[in-house]
């Protein structure tokens, strides 16, 4: 009976040393930091590896320090310009200083969230519409760094804030359509209208070119003519270079001359 209540207590005692030994043995990933605390005193940091602790004197808290993604809800704000707008966006952060992440504040992610969210709206409040929409990289700098600062006391470092998605009301997604399309239109126009001032400058100086030098129109005509003679389906008009017409006038002013004088002379002869 003596032999078995040894055994028993034995035995006891031993499954208590294991569970102290067990307590006592911690291990940390390679991301992963342990923050000691001895009688409720911060004593460093631990980690990674294998380290020991003093059973009921000694507690550890992991600490993950790889980048988390943090997804902010859709934030309902309005611009300065006086545009109510949805905008979502994500936040990329880690942890730096598992110290200052454990003691200084209750729960770093929700309060990251928190920061990042109050921050969206403060920021998209103070921009125009057209900054939220063609200068996003700012606003991304921006939230990045007031986040950032925010942050830092509880050892947290924000690396990238990006605006995800922007929602605007339906009557300024169709004006800003609309918007969009006259300003094609525009475009569209003066092209139009930069087009024929250079072809029209173009047919002066050929204008100019065929003033001075009257046979390049001849030719010109010549060329013309040879390109609709290749379709042997078309009716070919040729007209009388210029220069004939001048020399039929001139004859002809010269007949009527001649005619005057003979008549004059006939009427003195009478």
């Amino acid at each position: 009976m003596a032999s078995l209540f040894t055994n028993t207590v034995l035995g006891i005692v031993l499954l208590f040393v294991l569970v102290v030994l067990a307590t006592a043995i911690k291990i940390v990933k390679e991301y992963e930091r342990a923050v000691i605390f001895r009688l409720g005193r911060v004593v460093g940091a631990r980690g990674p590896g294998l380290f020991f602790i003093i059973p009921i004197f000694e507690k550890a808290v992991i600490v993950d320090l790889r980048t988390k993604v943090l997804d902010v809800p859709v934030q309902e704000t309005i611009t300065k310009d006086n545009v109510p707008v949805k905008v979502n966006a994500v936040v990329y952060f880690r942890v730096i200083d598992p110290v200052k992440a454990v003691t200084q504040v209750a729960n770093y992610v929700v309060a990251t969230s928190q920061i990042a969210q109050t921050t969206l709206r403060s920021v998209i409040g103070q921009a125009h519409l057209d900054e939220l929409l063609s200068e996003r990289d700012k606003l991304n700098m921006e939230l990045q760094k007031i986040i950032d600062e925010a942050t830092d006391p509880w050892g947290i470092k924000v690396s990238t804030v990006e605006i995800k998605d922007v929602e605007l009301p339906s009557g300024m997604q169709k004006a800003m359509a609309r918007q969009a399309e006259a300003e094609r239109e525009r475009r569209a126009r003066i092209t139009l209208a930069e087009a024929e001032r250079q072809a029209a400058e173009k047919l002066r100086d050929a204008a100019e070119i065929v003033s001075q030098h009257p046979m390049a129109l001849q030719l010109r005509t010549l060329q013309t003519i040879s390109d609709v003679a290749s379709d042997k389906s078309n009716i070919i008009v040729l007209t009388l270079p210029m220069e004939m017409l001048k020399l039929f006038r001139s004859l002809s002013d010269t007949a009527d001359a001649v005619k005057a004088k003979l008549e004059e002379e006939a009427r003195k002869e009478e």
